[in-house]
């Protein structure tokens, strides 16, 4: 199997146990990572360095890029992945659940496919525990459903992609762009002929609920919406049309009451 890397973001506002539980499901991959990229986004808790030094004992290939304030992931990112080593890298987010096979699934498609650049998968949504699922974002697999799909909603779960280094480096890193840097860099990388595919299987496990509807909220999230579905026509990766009607239908989301939010997110866009 090729050698690959994992690449993750934390910053203040994270909960210790939330990291510890990210980090102890990616050292118990049945292919374990080569490297883990962990950068620091700015001066973390005292109990988040607790976690993170802990780990960094434990597992020699674990390691920490500290950078003095808080940038915001995308900048994070960037950053992060000018240290990665190996030409596959797998996200993965400071609060999230590997599904125990989801590195040996993602290589074996890369292995059997050397034409794709990404590799995404399923996630589930979970409040509780990760055993307790309360709904499955479900994403088209082949390259021509996903650019497809594209045109109106992000089509690949960001926490679960592994993608080459290089492509992404290509299309010009990762970018900040307010909660949207991986919708922005999928377009850039379409724009640049790159190649998607999405393992039909759940691979991530990801914290829900009306926390992570609030956070997908606001008079900034919608401006931000406006200005990327701006960028993607400027692209010609949508046409007019699409264009009015993606900023009509996700600003509204943005900033109906998060109550009304966290129902459509639940029952209209997951399964």
């Amino acid at each position: 199997m090729a050698k690959f890397s994992v690449l993750m973001s934390v910053y203040y506002r994270e909960q210790p146990e939330f990291l510890d539980t990210a980090l102890a499901s990616i050292f118990d991959q049945t292919i374990l990572p080569d490297e883990v990229i962990l950068v620091k986004d700015g001066p973390l808790t005292p109990g988040l360095d607790a976690v993170i030094s802990r780990y960094a004992t434990l597992h020699p290939e674990l390691h920490i890029i500290t950078l003095p304030e808080n940038v915001g992931l995308g900048a994070a990112l960037n950053e992060g992945l000018k240290h990665c080593s190996h030409e596959l890298v797998a996200r993965m987010d400071s609060d999230d659940v590997c599904v125990k096979d989801r590195f040996e699934r993602q290589l074996a498609v890369f292995s059997r496919h050397p034409e794709y650049d990404v590799v995404g998968g399923w996630i589930d949504e979970f409040t509780t525990t990760p055993d307790r699922a309360e709904s499955v974002r479900k994403l088209p697999e082949t390259h021509e459903q996903i650019r497809s799909f594209f045109r109106s909603r992000s089509p690949l779960n960001h926490v679960t992609v592994m993608f080459r280094h290089s492509v992404v480096l290509a299309a010009g890193n990762y970018q900040p762009f307010y909660l949207l840097e991986d919708y922005w860099l999928w377009g850039r990388m379409l724009y640049n002929n790159a190649k998607f595919y999405n393992v039909p299987a759940v691979l991530v496990h990801v914290r829900g609920g009306q926390a992570m509807a609030a956070r997908r909220g606001g008079w900034k999230y919608a401006l931000s919406e406006i200005r990327l579905q701006r960028a993607f026509f400027r692209l010609g990766l949508i046409g007019y049309v699409t264009f009015c009607k993606n900023v009509i239908i996700r600003f509204t989301v943005r900033i109906i009451p998060n109550r009304l939010r966290t129902f459509v997110y639940q029952k209209l866009l997951r399964k």
